[in-house]
C-alpha cells in the first residue's frame, strides 16, 4: 500500500471523530511525504489505533509514529527511541525508559519544522539499530495486529 492506498486504513479510523481522522490523515501525509521510503505498520488494538513509520517490519526501527486512542480521541505524535533523540525544546512529554510523544490537538499548531528535526534525528538512531540491512524494505504498508475487541470512545452524561 502506498501514501495513496487508504481503503483499510480508513477503515481502522471509523471508531474515531471525523475530526480526529482527518488529522491523522494529515499527519500521515506529512510522513509519508519526509520518508517514503519507510514503511507503514499499523496497528489495530483494543484501544487504539498506532502507525508507525520504520525501515524495516519492525517496531524497534521507527522513525516516529501516530497513535490514536478511542477512549478520548487523543492524538500522539510519537517517537519509539524518543528518549535517545534530542528534544532542545523540551516539547516532548514522557519519562519512560524510550518513547516520547507530542500531543497533537490540530495541524495549526504543530511544530512541522521542529517534529522534522526531530524526525532527522529519529531516522539516524533508527538505522544505526539495523545490525542487517538486509532487513530493510521500502515503501510497504504492513498491517501487524487486528484486535477483535475494541473499546469504544466514551461519552459524556
Amino acid at each position: 500500500m502506498s501514501k495513496d492506498q487508504i481503503k483499510e486504513l480508513q477503515g481502522f479510523l471509523r471508531p474515531f471523530d471525523p475530526q480526529t481522522r482527518t488529522l491523522a490523515l494529515r499527519l500521515r501525509d506529512f510522513i509519508w511525504d519526509l520518508y517514503p521510503e519507510a514503511n507503514e505498520l499499523i496497528y489495530d488494538n483494543y484501544n487504539a489505533l498506532a502507525i508507525g513509520w520504520s525501515l524495516t517490519d519492525r517496531p524497534s526501527h521507527n522513525i516516529c509514529t501516530i497513535a490514536l486512542f478511542r477512549t478520548n480521541q487523543n492524538l500522539h505524535f510519537g517517537f519509539f527511541w524518543g528518549s535517545e533523540i534530542a528534544d532542545p525544546e523540551r516539547r516532548l512529554i514522557g519519562q519512560g525508559k524510550q518513547y516520547r510523544y507530542l500531543l497533537v490537538k490540530d495541524m495549526a499548531s504543530f511544530p512541522k519544522a521542529y517534529i522534522k528535526q526531530l524526525m532527522r534525528e529519529s531516522h539516524a538512531n533508527s538505522l544505526a539499530k539495523i545490525k542487517d540491512l538486509r532487513q530493510i524494505q521500502e515503501g510497504r504498508t504492513i498491517v501487524k495486529s487486528v484486535s477483535p475487541t475494541r473499546r469504544e470512545k466514551r461519552t459524556s452524561r
